[in-house]
């Protein structure tokens, strides 16, 4: 089955909605960890592709969203651990020319 990009936006809004309820009402010991772990590869290589593929160049928060200095950094500690990188090679990367493509609003 393929969706429409108005179908994954609509699917995409309904698990923000629900997600973001879900911790305001303290209830996300109900979501498994399987599907936090699945929602943030998926979102975490698209992210990448939309950069460094299409070379698009924007901030991966929504508009009006915040995370937290520890939302960040126990995220990419994590991602750091399970990718089996350190410090340096993040380093390496922070320092890389992003290009800016066709289709990029120029942010990030």
């Amino acid at each position: 089955m393929s969706l429409s990009d108005t179908d994954f936006a609509a699917l995409a809004d309904a698990v923000i909605r629900e997600g973001d309820r879900r911790m305001a009402a303290g209830e996300t010991a109900d979501i498994s960890d399987a599907s936090v772990q699945q929602l943030l590869t998926t979102a975490t290589r698209l992210y990448a592709r939309k950069t460094d593929v299409e070379a698009r160049s924007f901030s991966p928060l929504a508009d009006g969203s915040i995370l937290s200095a520890t939302d960040v950094a126990v995220t990419v500690t994590a991602l750091m651990r399970a990718a089996d990188l350190n410090l340096f090679d993040l380093s390496m990367w922070a320092g890389r020319v992003q290009p800016v493509g066709e289709g990029s609003d120029g942010n990030g």
